[in-house]
Protein backbone atom coordinates (compact mmCIF):
# COMPACT_ATOMS: atom_id res chain seq x y z
CA UNK A 1 0.00 0.00 0.00
CA UNK A 2 1.15 3.40 -0.91
CA UNK A 3 1.49 6.19 1.73
CA UNK A 4 0.13 9.10 -0.29
CA UNK A 5 -3.46 6.05 0.24
CA UNK A 6 -3.86 7.17 3.81
CA UNK A 7 -4.64 10.30 2.64
CA UNK A 8 -7.83 12.27 1.73
CA UNK A 9 -7.20 15.13 -0.41
CA UNK A 10 -9.89 15.73 -2.85
CA UNK A 11 -13.62 16.29 -2.98
CA UNK A 12 -16.06 13.83 -1.17
CA UNK A 13 -18.63 12.27 -3.78
CA UNK A 14 -22.16 13.58 -4.07
CA UNK A 15 -23.44 12.07 -1.38
CA UNK A 16 -23.10 14.62 0.95
CA UNK A 17 -20.42 16.44 3.41
CA UNK A 18 -19.48 12.73 5.26
CA UNK A 19 -18.57 9.33 4.16
CA UNK A 20 -16.70 6.22 5.88
CA UNK A 21 -14.77 4.25 3.91
CA UNK A 22 -13.40 0.11 5.09
CA UNK A 23 -9.87 -0.90 3.83
CA UNK A 24 -8.56 -4.23 5.37
CA UNK A 25 -8.12 -3.68 9.23
CA UNK A 26 -8.57 0.58 8.77
CA UNK A 27 -11.86 2.57 9.21
CA UNK A 28 -11.57 6.14 7.82
CA UNK A 29 -13.90 8.80 8.51
CA UNK A 30 -14.09 11.43 5.98
CA UNK A 31 -15.27 14.90 6.17
CA UNK A 32 -15.26 16.87 2.98
CA UNK A 33 -15.89 20.61 3.45
CA UNK A 34 -13.08 21.02 6.08
CA UNK A 35 -11.20 17.75 3.87
CA UNK A 36 -10.17 16.26 7.53
CA UNK A 37 -9.73 12.30 7.41
CA UNK A 38 -9.68 10.34 10.33
CA UNK A 39 -8.28 7.04 10.49
CA UNK A 40 -8.90 4.39 13.06
CA UNK A 41 -7.86 0.79 13.38
CA UNK A 42 -9.89 -1.55 14.99
CA UNK A 43 -7.72 -4.62 15.36
CA UNK A 44 -4.76 -2.59 16.67
CA UNK A 45 -6.45 -1.56 20.19
CA UNK A 46 -9.13 0.43 18.67
CA UNK A 47 -6.53 3.05 17.94
CA UNK A 48 -6.83 6.32 15.57
CA UNK A 49 -3.79 6.57 14.20
CA UNK A 50 -3.88 9.07 12.01
CA UNK A 51 -5.71 12.39 11.64
CA UNK A 52 -4.81 14.97 8.86
CA UNK A 53 -6.70 18.11 7.72
CA UNK A 54 -5.65 18.96 3.68
CA UNK A 55 -2.76 16.50 4.04
CA UNK A 56 -1.40 17.86 7.04
CA UNK A 57 -1.05 15.97 9.98
CA UNK A 58 -2.88 16.74 13.17
CA UNK A 59 -1.56 13.61 15.32
CA UNK A 60 1.93 12.32 15.26
CA UNK A 61 2.68 9.09 13.12
CA UNK A 62 6.26 8.69 11.87
CA UNK A 63 5.14 5.14 10.32
CA UNK A 64 5.24 5.10 6.38
CA UNK A 65 1.84 2.96 6.10
CA UNK A 66 -0.99 1.15 8.52
CA UNK A 67 1.02 -2.02 7.98
CA UNK A 68 3.90 -0.72 9.72
CA UNK A 69 1.94 0.98 12.49
CA UNK A 70 0.24 -1.98 13.25
CA UNK A 71 3.32 -4.08 13.76
CA UNK A 72 4.95 -1.34 15.60
CA UNK A 73 4.48 -1.81 19.46
CA UNK A 74 5.47 2.04 20.09
CA UNK A 75 2.63 3.85 20.81
CA UNK A 76 1.19 7.11 18.89
CA UNK A 77 -1.79 8.65 17.54
CA UNK A 78 -4.09 8.31 20.05
CA UNK A 79 -3.65 5.22 21.73
CA UNK A 80 -6.24 3.79 24.80
CA UNK A 81 -4.52 3.30 27.55
CA UNK A 82 -6.65 0.46 29.94
CA UNK A 83 -7.80 -0.58 32.74
CA UNK A 84 -5.15 1.87 33.95
CA UNK A 85 -3.25 4.59 32.68
CA UNK A 86 -0.04 5.72 33.57
CA UNK A 87 2.11 4.22 36.08
CA UNK A 88 1.22 2.38 39.22
CA UNK A 89 3.81 2.43 41.96
CA UNK A 90 3.65 -1.68 42.74
CA UNK A 91 2.42 -4.55 40.89
CA UNK A 92 -0.67 -4.46 42.14
CA UNK A 93 -3.97 -2.17 43.03
CA UNK A 94 -6.57 -1.26 45.37
CA UNK A 95 -10.29 -1.28 44.90
CA UNK A 96 -13.17 -1.08 47.45
CA UNK A 97 -10.31 -1.62 50.13
CA UNK A 98 -9.21 -4.93 48.60
CA UNK A 99 -5.04 -5.64 47.31
CA UNK A 100 -5.57 -7.56 43.79
CA UNK A 101 -1.90 -8.73 42.67
CA UNK A 102 -1.00 -8.50 39.43
CA UNK A 103 0.03 -12.56 38.14
CA UNK A 104 3.01 -11.04 36.57
CA UNK A 105 3.63 -15.27 34.77
CA UNK A 106 1.07 -14.15 32.41
CA UNK A 107 2.78 -11.87 30.63
CA UNK A 108 -0.17 -9.26 30.08
CA UNK A 109 1.35 -6.47 32.56
CA UNK A 110 3.62 -4.47 30.64
CA UNK A 111 5.98 -2.88 32.59
CA UNK A 112 8.81 -0.01 32.34
CA UNK A 113 12.54 -0.54 32.68
CA UNK A 114 12.26 0.15 36.64
CA UNK A 115 9.01 -2.22 36.81
CA UNK A 116 6.21 -0.31 37.19
CA UNK A 117 3.26 -1.53 35.70
CA UNK A 118 2.40 0.92 33.20
CA UNK A 119 -0.59 2.10 30.25
CA UNK A 120 -2.27 -1.62 31.20
CA UNK A 121 -2.59 -4.39 28.63
CA UNK A 122 -5.33 -3.48 26.01
CA UNK A 123 -2.93 -0.78 23.66
CA UNK A 124 -3.01 -3.47 20.98
CA UNK A 125 -5.51 -6.37 21.03
CA UNK A 126 -7.23 -7.13 18.03
CA UNK A 127 -10.44 -8.27 20.41
CA UNK A 128 -12.38 -4.78 19.27
CA UNK A 129 -15.66 -5.81 17.07
CA UNK A 130 -16.96 -2.84 15.10
CA UNK A 131 -20.91 -2.41 15.96
CA UNK A 132 -21.24 0.61 13.02
CA UNK A 133 -19.34 2.72 10.98
CA UNK A 134 -21.50 5.44 9.29
CA UNK A 135 -22.37 8.64 7.97
CA UNK A 136 -25.34 10.98 7.57
CA UNK A 137 -25.69 14.40 7.01
CA UNK A 138 -24.58 15.68 10.38
CA UNK A 139 -21.03 13.54 11.09
CA UNK A 140 -19.18 9.90 10.04
CA UNK A 141 -18.37 7.67 13.46
CA UNK A 142 -17.50 4.55 13.66
CA UNK A 143 -18.37 2.69 16.91
CA UNK A 144 -16.42 -0.78 18.11
CA UNK A 145 -16.90 -2.63 21.15
CA UNK A 146 -15.03 -5.06 23.82
CA UNK A 147 -16.13 -7.43 26.06
CA UNK A 148 -13.26 -7.69 27.89
CA UNK A 149 -14.96 -9.96 30.95
CA UNK A 150 -14.62 -12.78 28.22
CA UNK A 151 -11.03 -12.80 28.55
CA UNK A 152 -9.67 -14.80 31.24
CA UNK A 153 -6.01 -13.42 31.51
CA UNK A 154 -7.36 -9.53 31.31
CA UNK A 155 -10.17 -10.60 34.48
CA UNK A 156 -7.04 -12.43 36.34
CA UNK A 157 -5.39 -8.67 36.38
CA UNK A 158 -7.98 -7.09 36.90
CA UNK A 159 -11.28 -9.06 38.10
CA UNK A 160 -14.13 -6.61 37.38
CA UNK A 161 -16.22 -7.42 34.57
CA UNK A 162 -16.91 -4.74 32.18
CA UNK A 163 -17.44 -3.67 28.71
CA UNK A 164 -15.69 -0.74 26.94
CA UNK A 165 -18.03 1.15 23.64
CA UNK A 166 -15.42 3.62 21.76
CA UNK A 167 -17.14 6.15 19.12
CA UNK A 168 -15.13 8.22 16.94
CA UNK A 169 -17.44 10.99 15.62
CA UNK A 170 -16.17 13.49 12.78
CA UNK A 171 -18.49 16.64 13.05
CA UNK A 172 -17.73 19.55 11.67
CA UNK A 173 -13.89 19.31 11.62
CA UNK A 174 -13.88 18.77 14.95
CA UNK A 175 -13.01 14.55 16.20
CA UNK A 176 -14.84 12.92 19.21
CA UNK A 177 -13.75 10.20 21.43
CA UNK A 178 -16.60 9.04 23.33
CA UNK A 179 -15.76 5.77 25.92
CA UNK A 180 -17.94 4.45 27.82
CA UNK A 181 -17.60 1.90 30.38
CA UNK A 182 -20.48 -0.66 31.34
CA UNK A 183 -19.95 -2.51 34.78
CA UNK A 184 -21.26 -6.11 35.06
CA UNK A 185 -19.88 -6.94 38.09
CA UNK A 186 -21.51 -7.44 41.56
CA UNK A 187 -18.83 -4.54 43.41
CA UNK A 188 -17.87 -0.76 42.62
CA UNK A 189 -15.51 -1.07 39.53
CA UNK A 190 -12.32 1.64 39.98
CA UNK A 191 -12.35 3.84 36.86
CA UNK A 192 -8.26 4.73 35.88
CA UNK A 193 -8.51 4.92 32.24
CA UNK A 194 -6.69 7.29 30.01
CA UNK A 195 -5.40 8.06 26.37
CA UNK A 196 -2.03 8.97 25.46
CA UNK A 197 -2.65 11.05 21.99
CA UNK A 198 0.02 12.63 19.86
CA UNK A 199 -0.49 15.57 18.71
CA UNK A 200 1.54 17.90 16.68
CA UNK A 201 1.38 21.45 14.28
CA UNK A 202 3.65 21.60 10.75
CA UNK A 203 3.90 25.19 10.16
CA UNK A 204 6.50 25.62 12.73
CA UNK A 205 10.07 24.14 14.71
CA UNK A 206 9.22 22.47 17.91
CA UNK A 207 10.95 25.15 20.00
CA UNK A 208 8.68 27.86 18.43
CA UNK A 209 5.64 26.21 19.98
CA UNK A 210 3.23 27.66 22.37
CA UNK A 211 0.68 25.63 24.33
CA UNK A 212 -1.67 26.56 26.98
CA UNK A 213 -3.51 24.14 29.92
CA UNK A 214 -6.55 24.62 31.17
CA UNK A 215 -5.07 23.07 34.92
CA UNK A 216 -4.78 24.77 38.27
CA UNK A 217 -2.37 22.59 40.48
CA UNK A 218 0.66 20.16 39.81
CA UNK A 219 1.18 17.33 41.26
CA UNK A 220 4.63 16.74 42.36
CA UNK A 221 6.03 13.50 41.35
CA UNK A 222 9.12 11.32 42.59
CA UNK A 223 12.00 10.67 40.61
CA UNK A 224 9.95 7.38 39.00
CA UNK A 225 7.47 9.73 37.94
CA UNK A 226 5.20 8.65 40.70
CA UNK A 227 2.93 11.27 42.21
CA UNK A 228 4.12 12.05 45.78
CA UNK A 229 0.65 13.18 46.85
CA UNK A 230 2.02 16.62 47.37
CA UNK A 231 0.50 19.25 44.79
CA UNK A 232 2.00 22.99 44.13
CA UNK A 233 0.11 25.98 42.25
CA UNK A 234 0.72 25.39 38.48
CA UNK A 235 2.41 28.77 38.00
CA UNK A 236 4.86 27.38 40.37
CA UNK A 237 6.25 25.63 37.33
CA UNK A 238 4.57 27.58 34.22
CA UNK A 239 4.34 31.20 35.18
CA UNK A 240 2.04 31.39 32.47
CA UNK A 241 0.21 28.26 32.02
CA UNK A 242 -2.16 29.21 29.66
CA UNK A 243 0.26 30.51 26.84
CA UNK A 244 3.87 28.84 27.66
CA UNK A 245 6.55 28.19 25.23
CA UNK A 246 7.89 24.79 24.82
CA UNK A 247 11.24 25.39 23.56
CA UNK A 248 13.92 24.79 26.93
CA UNK A 249 10.81 22.50 28.25
CA UNK A 250 11.03 18.30 28.67
CA UNK A 251 7.52 17.54 29.64
CA UNK A 252 6.31 14.35 31.62
CA UNK A 253 4.63 15.86 34.12
CA UNK A 254 0.77 15.53 35.35
CA UNK A 255 -1.84 18.19 36.41
CA UNK A 256 -5.08 18.31 37.87
CA UNK A 257 -7.95 20.75 39.38
CA UNK A 258 -8.86 21.81 35.52
CA UNK A 259 -10.29 25.17 34.52
CA UNK A 260 -13.90 24.70 32.95
CA UNK A 261 -16.01 26.18 30.79
CA UNK A 262 -19.74 26.58 31.53
CA UNK A 263 -20.26 23.25 29.46
CA UNK A 264 -17.88 21.63 32.09
CA UNK A 265 -15.62 20.73 29.57
CA UNK A 266 -11.21 22.12 30.21
CA UNK A 267 -9.40 23.10 27.23
CA UNK A 268 -5.36 22.43 26.09
CA UNK A 269 -3.87 23.44 23.17
CA UNK A 270 -0.49 23.84 20.53
CA UNK A 271 -0.06 25.81 18.51
CA UNK A 272 2.98 27.03 15.55
CA UNK A 273 2.26 30.07 13.38
CA UNK A 274 -1.12 29.34 12.62
CA UNK A 275 -1.59 25.69 13.16
CA UNK A 276 -3.29 25.33 16.35
CA UNK A 277 -4.83 22.24 18.13
CA UNK A 278 -7.27 22.46 20.78
CA UNK A 279 -8.28 19.07 23.12
CA UNK A 280 -11.38 19.83 25.31
CA UNK A 281 -11.52 17.10 28.18
CA UNK A 282 -14.95 16.32 29.24
CA UNK A 283 -16.10 16.85 33.06
CA UNK A 284 -14.64 12.81 34.63
CA UNK A 285 -11.84 13.28 33.09
CA UNK A 286 -10.12 15.03 36.28
CA UNK A 287 -6.49 15.42 35.30
CA UNK A 288 -4.09 15.71 32.18
CA UNK A 289 -0.57 13.99 31.78
CA UNK A 290 1.58 16.32 29.83
CA UNK A 291 4.72 14.88 27.75
CA UNK A 292 6.62 16.71 25.14
CA UNK A 293 9.86 15.11 25.48
CA UNK A 294 13.29 16.98 24.57
CA UNK A 295 15.67 15.68 21.83
CA UNK A 296 15.45 14.68 18.29
CA UNK A 297 12.21 13.34 16.62
CA UNK A 298 10.28 14.73 19.55
CA UNK A 299 8.16 16.76 17.26
CA UNK A 300 5.39 16.59 19.22
CA UNK A 301 2.97 17.09 22.85
CA UNK A 302 0.66 14.44 24.70
CA UNK A 303 -1.98 16.06 26.31
CA UNK A 304 -3.45 13.08 28.00
CA UNK A 305 -7.22 12.63 29.36
CA UNK A 306 -6.85 10.68 32.64
CA UNK A 307 -9.90 9.78 34.57
CA UNK A 308 -7.47 9.84 37.38
CA UNK A 309 -4.09 11.09 38.30
CA UNK A 310 -1.06 8.32 37.67
CA UNK A 311 -1.53 5.77 40.35
CA UNK A 312 -4.96 6.86 41.38
CA UNK A 313 -5.83 3.65 42.59
CA UNK A 314 -3.47 3.40 44.88
CA UNK A 315 -2.43 6.71 45.75
CA UNK A 316 -6.61 6.72 47.02
CA UNK A 317 -5.95 3.63 49.15
CA UNK A 318 -3.36 5.71 51.23
CA UNK A 319 -6.14 8.79 51.19
CA UNK A 320 -3.79 10.38 49.34
CA UNK A 321 -6.19 11.21 46.06
CA UNK A 322 -9.37 12.22 46.78
CA UNK A 323 -11.01 11.82 43.21
CA UNK A 324 -11.18 8.07 42.14
CA UNK A 325 -14.40 7.44 40.46
CA UNK A 326 -16.26 4.57 40.90
CA UNK A 327 -19.30 2.69 38.73
CA UNK A 328 -22.13 1.44 40.70
CA UNK A 329 -22.65 -2.33 39.45
CA UNK A 330 -24.88 -2.64 36.65
CA UNK A 331 -24.32 1.12 35.89
CA UNK A 332 -21.73 2.82 33.15
CA UNK A 333 -19.64 5.43 33.06
CA UNK A 334 -19.39 7.72 30.06
CA UNK A 335 -16.56 10.17 28.83
CA UNK A 336 -15.38 12.19 25.63
CA UNK A 337 -12.50 14.12 24.43
CA UNK A 338 -12.38 16.45 21.29
CA UNK A 339 -9.80 17.85 18.90
CA UNK A 340 -9.97 20.69 17.10
CA UNK A 341 -7.45 21.63 14.52
CA UNK A 342 -7.98 24.98 12.67
CA UNK A 343 -5.15 26.85 10.60
CA UNK A 344 -4.25 23.99 8.66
Amino acid sequence: MKTAAWFFVGALPALGQYSVERNGDVVRLLDGKSQTVVSVMPSHGNGAFDMTVRGKKVLYNPYATPEEYKKSRGITGIPFLAPWANRLDTTAFYANGKKYNFNLELGTVRRTPDNHPSHGFLMSTSAWEVVEAKADETAAWVTSRLEFYRHPDWMAQFPFAHTIEMTYRLKDGTLEVQTKLNNLSVDPMPVAIGFHPFYQVNDAPRDEWTFGLGARTQWMLAPDKIPTGETRPIEQFLPDPQHSVLKGLDLDHVFGDLIRDGSGKATMWVQGKAERVEVAFGPNYHAVVVWAPAGPHRDFICFEPMAAITDGLNLAERGLYKELQYIPPGKTWQESFWVTPSGF
